[in-house]
Order: C-alpha cells, then sequence, then structure tokens
C-alpha cells in the first residue's frame, strides 16, 4: 500500500521511499482532472490507469471508486475548477503562519498574537505588488463564480 509521503514522492507501507515519481504521476492525472466532460475524463483516466495500474493499483482503484464523487466537478467551469483544485498557495500561507506561530512559542495578549500573523502574511509579499497578480489570477474565477451563484458574490445593484 502506498500513502503520499510528501508532493513529490511516495512512502510505502514500509517506510521506504521509491524512485521519485510524484511529478509524473501528477502530470498524467492532471488532464483527468482538466478533462472538458466526463466522456473525455473517462478516456484520460483509462489512459492514466493503463499506465499506472500495475504499479500503482490503489491510485486507480481510489479514483473509479470515487468517479461518481468526482463528476460534479466537471460542471464547473475552468476557472472555477482551478480555484477548487488549487490549494497550493492557501497551504503556502498556513505553513509560513505556523512557521511564524511556533517560533515565537505563546503570545502574552490577542494583539501580540494578531500581530505575528499579520506579519507573517506580510512577509509573502514584501514588494506590495501582490494584490494585482491575485486580481489578475482570481478574475477569470470571481468573474464565472458570479455568473454561476447571482447575487452571492457581487451583491446587486439597486
Amino acid at each position: 500500500m502506498c500513502r503520499p509521503a510528501s508532493s513529490t514522492s511516495f512512502e510505502t507501507a514500509s517506510g521506504t521511499r521509491p524512485a521519485r515519481i510524484g511529478p509524473s504521476l501528477a502530470k498524467d492525472l492532471k488532464p483527468i482532472y482538466t478533462a472538458p466532460t466526463e466522456a473525455a475524463a473517462l478516456e484520460r483516466l483509462a489512459d492514466f490507469a493503463g499506465r499506472w495500474e500495475a504499479r500503482y493499483p490503489a491510485i486507480v482503484k481510489l479514483w473509479e471508486n470515487a468517479w461518481a464523487e468526482f463528476v460534479p466537478f466537471l460542471s464547473f467551469d475552468p476557472e472555477v475548477r482551478a480555484v477548487i483544485y488549487t490549494t497550493n498557495a492557501i497551504e503556502s500561507i498556513n505553513a509560513r503562519i505556523r512557521k511564524a506561530v511556533k517560533a515565537r512559542g505563546h503570545f502574552p495578549t490577542e494583539t501580540a498574537a494578531l500581530k505575528c500573523v499579520y506579519l507573517a502574511v506580510m512577509s509573502l509579499d514584501p514588494s506590495g505588488r501582490g494584490r494585482q497578480r491575485w486580481m489578475n489570477r482570481w478574475k477569470p474565477a470571481l468573474n464565472a463564480f458570479t455568473i454561476a451563484f447571482p447575487g452571492r458574490i457581487i451583491k446587486p445593484t439597486k
């Protein structure tokens, strides 16, 4: 049985690490969750299974067993899908906050804790140009959310 050990390698149940296969495995999975339709995704899953099933049958079985839960994901616009499956930015921020809080240990007041979190987040973008990059990346997704969920993202004006 294999379980993810990190984003770039897998660890077997005995704790040994085989060759780093994470990047190529992830590259072969991406066409499945970026497919435009369910039929295309099934075809790409078959291609993935043809390449990886002999070596990692549990991964293929996992996708097959979870297919019914995965299919509704394909009904979203590509911009919305990118927001759903892209969590690296969120994980990065959480890791930086955890690191800053752990280094500090304890806080005498709630204000001190908030200041530590604020400084950790601000250190992610020392140049101050991150807001524009954020807008460039999220604008298509926000537009798609606004169309898919009218009145929930941007409140209509009277």
